[in-house]
């Protein structure tokens, strides 16, 4: 039997979703917890890998299992050996050929810039500190530049021998005092592509560079000509898109 899950994390005190041999990470936790629940180890299969500090609000993912436990309930069964920083927000019975990375469509992403001269007590691991007057217009029109399919070579950490080619179907950026949130929509994303657009379009809000030079770091295809990375603690994935709506 094929299980999906809907897992929420704060990934500050992980290594990223990925299993390491130095590290926790979400994913192990989560085989960890499966074993427990089932008494066989599995492989727990994710929509996609997210870096090490990075959270999020629906990652999917799927396992097989010979386990007899209902479906919808491995949900409360892996929460009880799951630490609280991970959850497992919902959990069903999938197809047999289903597969969370490989089924995938597109993904949302959220960036959170905290822009105020201080930093949050609260918020510190869910946000980037980002001062100073921000020009959110300016961001705007730059964002402009990476709607559609383009190569993303330079907004990839390690674009060589890869293909690098991706389409961006929405950026929207606004103001939540004193937040700003950067939600970007696309049908894949390379190795840190998202933060290193953010971190270039922070650029633009500053005034360090024109929108339109959004446009001539796109067709560069050099990571050199791109801004900075930003920082991981602000990235959320929020959604993962799939051919028919799962967890309806």
């Amino acid at each position: 039997m094929r299980i999906r899950l809907e897992v929420e994390y704060d990934g500050t005190r992980y290594s990223g979703w990925q299993r390491q041999k130095n590290g926790r990470s979400i994913q192990q936790m989560l085989e960890k917890s499966v074993g427990r629940v089932t008494g066989t180890e599995s492989a727990v299969h994710g929509s996609g890998r997210t870096d090490a500090g990075v959270h999020a609000l629906a990652q999917v993912a799927h396992f097989d299992t010979e386990s007899e436990l209902a479906p919808e309930r491995f949900a409360s069964a892996l929460n009880y050996y799951l630490p609280d920083d991970i959850r497992v927000i919902r959990s069903e019975a999938a197809p047999p050929d289903f597969h969370s990375r490989f089924d995938a469509l597109g993904k949302t992403y959220v960036y959170t810039y905290r822009n105020h001269p201080q930093r949050s007590a609260l918020h510190r691991g869910l946000s980037a500190p980002l001062q100073g007057d921000i020009d959110l217009e300016a961001m705007r029109r730059g964002a402009e530049y990476l709607l559609g399919e383009h190569d993303f070579a330079s907004f990839c950490a390690n674009a060589e021998g890869k293909d690098t080619v991706r389409e961006i179907r929405q950026i929207g950026i606004e103001r939540r005092e004193p937040y700003i949130q950067i939600v970007i929509t696309g049908s894949g994303f390379l190795h840190h592509m998202v933060r290193i657009i953010v971190g270039t379009l922070a650029m633009v809000g500053r005034g360090e560079i024109l929108p339109e030079e959004i446009g001539r770091i796109l067709e560069a295809k050099d990571r050199r000509e791109a801004g900075p990375t930003a920082p991981a603690a602000g990235l959320l994935l929020k959604k993962v898109y799939y051919p028919e709506p799962v967890f309806a």
